[in-house]
């Protein structure tokens, strides 16, 4: 318990003025431009190690808090980002983090900013700009990196009760968060390779933020999934950031298998283009910028990679998607060795478990988020999805980009289709 806070009926802490004033201090030496709640008062436990007496709390939602077995690890912390783009494969890499029984893996928390960004009222949303919004995503990752979930109550809508909600983006995509001391009814192995969301909130309840945030502090390291962060050189100023050890997992797939996943996995927001697949003919209202964007984004981050500034130096991963469905164990222990932690043997077999599957189940091909899936068969199968017509045009759009990752070009349907012919070049330095 922190050093002039004291507990409350119903699980509650009461900090004095000054520790308040302490915390708002520190919180505003990281305030960036992001829109913050400042609070009256304090509620939950203050930051810390949650070292308490298990007397001090009649509650039975409170004694997990008190147990020895989940106060902080003196390990030193590594806090890893997994910064991707949308359908290019990081919900299946996400998951060779989440496996650690060390690491505390949290899916795509920065859904939750965007959400009540774009939900805010027009008048506001006029005032905001992009740099307002990067700067409450890097708010809100730096505050998830310190174990401090309660600050995502800024975002969460509806807002929490009493720090508790059900409205968590993808909780069951966390061995965390549907484990003890979370969940009192889940194992470590809880967060099985489950093929939907609700299973875990059907087992545990509602999500405890407080007890989320002890058990941040009890696995010693921390995993963030985003595809909302446009541009590696955004997140500058976490990586230069003191109190982190940042390391950053750049995962890039070909352009033209990420359209071809969101048009499968996006259908009303892809409807034009889906419209040009099938008919050959290109719409006058489809949105180029939707690859477009991707394309121009994920190559100025490739680039300042390999420029290697001195505050990415180091800090910095790039793997392509494709090599890691190929060779999954050998890209698996090259992102671990990364990180600077071990491969345990459940990371393994959950390797062997979810690359050699030909997906039997229907619910699983029709879940959106599955990670489980035959990573051979998949790493090219957009070739046999998308027309020519159609990868012709985004190959002229994202030319810079194919060139840049190694993905080859193709000049007729033929060759397109011919998938005895990898379009994936050799890149050792990838």
């Amino acid at each position: 318990m922190r050093k002039g806070c004291r507990a409350r009926g119903g699980g509650r802490m009461e900090c004095s003025w000054k520790t308040v004033l302490l915390l708002v201090c520190a919180s505003l030496g990281v305030q960036y431009t992001a829109i913050r709640t400042l609070r009256d008062s304090l509620s939950g436990p203050c930051q810390g190690a949650y070292r308490c007496q298990t007397r001090h709390y009649r509650d039975s939602r409170w004694r997990a808090l008190c147990d020895d077995s989940w106060v902080p690890v003196e390990s030193p912390r590594k806090h890893i980002l997994l910064f991707a783009t949308t359908r290019s494969g990081s919900s299946f890499t996400g998951q060779l983090l989440n496996q650690h029984s060390g690491v505390f893996y949290v899916f795509e928390p920065l859904y939750h900013v965007q959400q009540a960004f774009t939900n805010s009222s027009t008048r506001l949303r006029r005032t905001l700009d992009r740099r307002a919004l990067l700067g409450a995503y890097r708010d809100l990752l730096l505050n998830l990196y310190t174990c401090d979930l309660h600050f995502m109550e800024n975002y969460i809508r509806p807002e929490p009760q009493d720090h508790v909600t059900s409205s968590f983006f993808r909780r069951s995509s966390s061995h965390a968060l549907c484990s003890p001391p979370v969940c009192l009814e889940g194992g470590d192995g809880a967060a099985s390779d489950q093929p939907d969301e609700t299973w875990c909130p059907k087992k545990c309840g509602a999500l405890n933020l407080t007890l989320a945030s002890v058990s941040c502090l009890s696995r010693g390291h921390v995993a963030i999934k985003t595809v909302r962060v446009p541009e590696v050189r955004d997140l500058r100023t976490l990586s230069e950031d003191p109190r982190l050890d940042l390391k950053i997992i750049h995962l890039v797939r070909d352009p033209r298998a990420i359209l071809a996943s969101r048009m499968m996995a996006f259908s009303d927001q892809f409807r034009a283009w889906k419209i040009w697949n099938a008919t050959g003919r290109q719409p006058r209202y489809v949105d180029l910028s939707q690859i477009t964007s991707t394309c121009k984004d994920m190559a100025a981050s490739v680039e300042t990679g390999m420029q290697r500034p001195v505050w990415l130096r180091g800090r910095y991963l790039l793997v392509r998607y494709e090599d890691l469905a190929l060779n999954p164990t050998e890209k698996a222990t090259e992102i671990y060795k990364f990180v600077g932690l071990e491969m345990e043997d459940r990371v393994q077999m959950w390797i062997a478990k979810n690359t050699n599957t030909n997906l039997s189940s229907p619910s699983e091909w029709n879940y959106r988020y599955s990670t489980t899936r035959d990573s051979r068969a998949t790493a090219e199968s957009w070739r046999l999805r998308l027309g020519f017509d159609i990868v012709r045009a985004v190959q002229n759009l994202c030319n810079n980009t194919l060139a840049l990752l190694g993905y080859k070009q193709v000049h007729s349907a033929a060759e397109l289709r011919n998938l005895s012919h990898s379009l994936v070049e050799h890149r050792p330095q990838i």
